[in-house]
């Protein structure tokens, strides 16, 4: 009689430690930022004002794209570091700066959550989120475009794509195309304004804030087109 083998199926941190480890990486990197800046009473206009300082040296470009990347890591609010650029580089090289942070930090969120979600399963169910899983899955390129016109939170929409797998080149298609706009009008909010951001005193040109206020109605009228194509699908 020939003997079986039985072999205990491997422990859950032999099969998931390299994500817990990674896990915990996050929280000590979101944890931190938050203690510095609670320490140092720190607000985002704040740390956008002590960011600007360091922008304009002559390394800023490449810092500032390296803190975009870093941004979605430590939940730092993207419209900050936008209007940031639009201060710090002006209308044109801001938008150039702020299109190769923004989808790069997309990209960045994608990957997190692609390498946490591979085998998480999400259901879809009647919710709105579980809609917008099954329209993901099925039509990835329209759907992360049209949660980009309709304002769906940046950071919820790159991890979401990330964790079902949605393949990275419509993906990030997408996000360029639905996130411009809007990238346009917050960078040109941002040049419109020169001066010292910690103290609110600016210079003020209204040619580029109407610019950027044109573009901002432009992206609120995209916005309630898709949001009244979305309630008619509903």
């Amino acid at each position: 009689m020939s003997e079986r083998t039985i072999t205990a199926a491997p422990s859950f941190w032999v099969r998931h430690w390299q994500k817990v480890l990674a896990l915990l990486f996050w929280v000590l990197l979101i944890g931190g930022y938050g203690w510095y800046a609670w320490r140092n009473s720190l607000s985002p206009r704040e740390a956008a004002a002590a960011l600007v300082d360091l922008l304009r040296g002559g390394a800023g470009p490449l810092l500032y794209i390296g803190v975009y990347l870093l941004r979605p890591l430590v939940l730092f609010p993207a419209t900050v570091l936008t209007v940031v650029g639009g201060i710090v580089f002006g209308p044109v090289l801001g938008t150039i700066y702020t299109l190769l942070g923004s989808n790069g930090s997309a990209l960045v969120a994608y990957a997190v959550g692609r390498f946490f979600g591979g085998s998480t399963p999400l259901a879809e169910n009647d919710g709105t989120l579980g809609r917008y899983i099954t329209r993901l899955r099925e039509n990835s390129f329209t759907t992360i475009m049209t949660m980009r016109f309709i304002f769906v939170p940046y950071d919820l929409v790159n991890y979401l794509a990330g964790i079902l797998r949605i393949g990275w080149r419509p993906f990030l298609l997408a996000t360029a195309l639905g996130s411009l706009p809007g990238t346009l009008a917050f960078v040109l909010f941002g040049a419109s304004f020169k001066g010292d951001i910690a103290t609110a005193e600016f210079s003020f040109d209204p040619r580029v804030f109407i610019a950027s206020a044109l573009i901002f109605v432009v992206s609120i009228v995209i916005s309630r087109y898709f949001k009244r194509s979305e309630t008619k699908e509903q």
